[in-house]
């Protein structure tokens, strides 16, 4: 632990960097990636020479096989890793120039698995704003769709959620996850495969409250289930560090390349998961029967 202490941080703000300070955070930021170039390795570039823009409030997917590079371009974002070429921008400014804590301020994120406290699940909301009134955190969660659920439990927002949140289900820590980034109101919301892990209909229920909450902010959404981002205002596919496809979802199944064949490959797996659960009940039901 205290070698760990001691390592100097790779990523450092510069003496003059300015803060990043929207007037109106609710109405997003802009993103630009810039013909940016990264490689954890040198041997090895995960990006390579991405571009795209987000304007302000608007949302933007980012699709692709593993290892595409989706989650690195999410870790530049938040400038855990410096760029190796090009340059990402926000409002205009360029990342490097910002200090660490104003850009990150403005962020906030709903990830695939949501790490919860041993605490009161009033803590584990609070953690997205620490120091907030109780009263916002109860907002927090009535706009993720959990206060009634909350309401139910032995001492309500004092009720202890277990060691990383055992006794939840899936829905309610991603629900939890989703009360802590309202909470923080941030400019941009980023969705790191927020649903992936949960069932179909827990996924839809889920999925409107983020619909809610993403309204009129800047969304980045990395997506696992396409069926989640086809209302997305531009969609870009990644294959081995490059944009491969770019457009809505209604032109990318035009075009008939890559998003469109994973597009179709989903249905097919879904129809025989609902195929296979019909044939399931039907054996039972005959089980029953006999």
């Amino acid at each position: 632990m205290f070698d760990l202490l001691h390592l100097k941080p790779e990523v450092k703000d510069k003496p003059d960097a300015r803060s990043l300070a929207p007037e109106h955070p609710e109405r997003g930021c802009a993103i630009e990636f810039r013909d940016v170039t990264f490689a954890y390795s040198p041997e090895r570039p995960v990006l390579k020479g991405i571009s795209f823009s987000v304007p302000a409030g608007s949302t933007l997917a980012v699709v692709g096989p593993t290892g595409s590079g989706k989650s690195t371009l999410m870790r530049l974002l938040f400038r855990f890793y410096e760029v190796g070429g090009g340059a990402i921008r926000v409002d205009g400014m360029d990342i490097r120039d910002l200090t660490q804590d104003s850009l990150r301020r403005q962020m906030a994120v709903v990830p695939q698995d949501t790490v919860l406290f041993n605490d009161t699940i009033a803590y584990n909301i609070e953690y997205g704003a620490p120091g907030a009134p109780r009263v916002d955190v109860e907002r927090a969660a009535e706009a993720a769709e959990i206060h009634k659920s909350i309401l139910t439990f032995p001492k309500q927002y004092d009720t202890v959620v277990g060691e990383r949140g055992l006794k939840l289900s899936g829905g309610e820590k991603q629900r939890v996850a989703i009360a802590r980034a309202i909470l923080k109101n941030p400019a941009i919301m980023l969705l790191d495969e927020a649903t992936s892990a949960l069932d179909t209909a827990t996924e839809r229920s889920i999925q409107g409250s983020l619909s809610r909450v993403c309204q009129g902010r800047t969304t980045v959404s990395i997506a696992h289930r396409l069926s989640t981002i086809v209302g997305a205002d531009q969609i870009i596919v990644l294959q081995d560090g490059l944009i491969v496809e770019r457009g809505s979802h209604g032109s990318l199944l035009e075009q008939g390349g890559l998003y469109a064949e994973m597009w179709h490959r989903q249905l097919e797996a879904e129809e025989e998961a609902r195929t296979g659960a019909g044939a399931k009940e039907d054996s039972e039901d005959a089980v029953t029967s006999a």
